[in-house]
């Protein structure tokens, strides 16, 4: 079973993130953080207690710590280091894209907006989760 830790704070996206996995049959669980304060507690906890994610899904723009302030916390720890992180985010800038890229984000991708944008971000995520458990990154 894959673990996967949700920022988000539109209970509608975490809702839709939740149905889109599962079209993918894929066994997971999700783990959700409504602002960046708990996102980083979170993360944090699970690494101290020697539990590990699969991959972690950030919200650019949260409350309390942006997506971006995120990363940079985990790509400054060792023991979450190597972790896969996904940047979900409504923004298409390019500078925010490559701001993302330069902290360490494995994806950037924007938030659907239908059915079909939807189920392409699930099936790359499922991809993700299945490349780094091959490679033995999570």
């Amino acid at each position: 079973m894959f673990r996967i830790l949700l920022a988000e704070d539109n209970p509608g996206d975490v809702l839709l993130f939740r149905e889109a996995l599962k079209t993918r049959n894929i066994a997971f669980e999700v783990e959700v953080a409504e602002d960046g304060q708990r996102a980083l507690a979170l993360v944090r906890k699970l690494a101290g207690a020697g539990e590990h994610l699969d991959l972690i899904v950030l919200d650019v723009n949260l409350p309390r710590h942006s997506g971006d302030e995120i990363l940079q916390q985990i790509r400054r720890e060792p023991s979450l280091a190597a972790i896969p992180v996904v940047m979900l985010t409504s923004s298409c800038s390019p500078a925010d894209q490559e701001k993302a890229g330069a902290l360490g984000a494995n994806l950037y991708m924007q938030k659907p907006s239908d059915l079909d944008q939807l189920l392409e971000v699930a099936c790359v995520i499922e991809s993700l989760l299945l490349k780094s458990q091959s490679h033995g990154i999570a």
